[in-house]
């Protein structure tokens, strides 16, 4: 998988554009994912990224409000897998080890991304 952000915009205006690539598999042609939480609710996240870290893949996903809009940058980590049809598995991570290390490895990512944002450079 890849370990840009989807689409040609910075992460807090990923939700809104509208114009985002996502990084699904051929036939899939959504940029968003619908999460039910433990208490039942469901929440529309926006798919930001999937990237590795040593030899497990994670997801970077963004919450959204009814609007479509997220306000206060929350990122939620999961660990990304596939079924062997190729339905995509997100998992809580459990350990406070591993999730540091997904979120340190997410946050060079949006470190990156602001600085082609900043140098002009597309995301691609």
């Amino acid at each position: 998988m890849s370990e840009e952000l989807i689409g040609k915009c910075s992460a807090s205006d990923c939700a809104s554009c509208g114009g985002c690539e996502s990084n699904v598999r051929p036939g899939e042609d959504h940029n968003t994912i619908t999460l039910t939480l433990d208490d039942d609710s469901e929440i529309e996240c926006a798919i930001l990224t999937v990237f590795p870290v040593e030899k497990k893949e994670y997801i970077a996903l963004l919450p959204l409000d009814k609007s479509g809009q997220n306000q206060d940058g929350e990122v939620y980590l999961y660990q990304f897998s596939r079924t062997t049809e190729g339905d995509p598995i997100l998992a809580n991570i459990e350990d406070d080890d591993e999730y540091a290390a997904a979120a340190g490895e997410f946050e060079k990512i949006l470190e990156n991304a602001r600085k082609a944002e900043m140098a002009g450079e597309p995301l691609e």
